[in-house]
């Protein structure tokens, strides 16, 4: 069966190739097979390809997301049985089919879009969870964002708006302006030195208390300028390279917080019952419409490399989902 290999760390589209490996075996016991129907590209699939993010040593196979149908199940599995929709917690999911723990496997509802399901594992309960458990919001509160285009601000957006929570979108382009503007945001603005300046010119003295940080380096210090005294930063990514900024005014005379999210060990590293919990309650916020994920192209495994320069690109639509088996279901 065909997957996806990277060889060696560099530019996604050149290290990663469409390899033919053995089947995925039968199920023993307390295991499961999912025919996997769609998997998503994700931001962390580029930087592990490039070495900037934790991941498996090359050569190795790749993929943080996977949904699909259960065909085959072990001996003793009761959580699950052939036919059901399952979304894959492994991270080698770019495959055409994966034989897993019962544990590294969850029950997904029929109602929930498969290309939909094929996004939901990192993105949106990523911005569920740092917009729930880092500051007590209230309705009419502001919460800022850097990166407010990418799939984790997108959602962020429509989970605020959908809570009465007032967002500040901070983005590189003025053309990203208008779209995020239509999906909810109460205010978009170009990062810049005068960040703090010219948001709280917008905003007042709004109680601004939580900072969502997905560059690092200057922006977040610029961010931080934004916040409310004894605020939160809240870092989950590596886009620039550099280390989160923050001066002493901000945590000595404003007792402005820097801390860190990590999917793996804010949610997978916790109890089985709240990664059901949590899952159970993204794959409703989609089902509900309150989130969407738009996909802007579909490719087969051995369009890989097409697939990853695509997903590269900066101006984007949406996501880039593999359909391992060829069609959508």
């Amino acid at each position: 069966m065909k997957a996806i290999e990277f060889a060696e760390y560099g530019a996604p589209h050149e290290v990663c190739h469409c390899v033919e490996i053995d089947d995925a075996p039968e199920p023993g016991p307390g295991e499961v097979m999912v025919s996997v129907e769609a998997a998503a590209i994700n931001p962390a699939d580029l930087l592990i390809f490039e070495g900037r993010y934790p991941g498996p040593t090359p050569p190795a196979r790749q993929g943080v997301e996977g949904a699909g149908r259960v065909t085959a199940v072990g001996e003793g599995v009761t959580d699950f049985t052939v036919g059901d929709r399952a979304m894959l917690l492994s991270r080698d999911n770019w495959v055409e089919r994966q034989t897993v723990p019962v544990g590294q496997a969850v029950k997904l509802p029929e109602g929930l879009d498969i290309l939909q399901a094929a996004q939901i594992k990192a993105n949106p309960p990523s911005a569920l969870l740092m917009l729930r458990d880092y500051e007590d919001l209230n309705p009419g509160d502001w919460v800022i964002q850097n990166a407010a285009n990418s799939a984790v601000g997108q959602h962020l957006i429509r989970l605020a708006k959908s809570q009465g929570i007032k967002t500040v979108n901070v983005v590189r382009r003025r053309t990203l302006v208008e779209p995020l503007m239509a999906i909810g945001a109460d205010l978009v603005v170009l990062e810049g030195d005068d960040l703090g300046e010219r948001v709280r010119a917008e905003i007042g003295d709004g109680r601004l208390p939580l900072a969502i940080d997905a560059v690092g380096g200057a922006s977040c210090m610029h961010m931080a300028d934004c916040l409310s005294d004894g605020g939160t930063v809240v870092n989950y990514g590596f886009l620039s390279g550099d280390p989160c900024m923050l001066t002493p005014s901000h945590t000595i005379v404003h007792q402005i917080s820097l801390v860190g999210f990590w999917l793996v060990k804010n949610l997978f590293a916790g109890p089985r019952e709240d990664i059901e919990r949590t899952y159970a309650e993204v794959a409703q916020l989609f089902i509900d419409g309150v989130l969407h994920s738009p996909v802007e192209a579909t490719y087969t495994l051995d369009q890989v490399a097409d697939a990853l320069e695509h997903a590269g690109r900066e101006s984007r639509d949406g996501k880039i989902v593999f359909t391992p088996n060829g069609s959508i279901p």
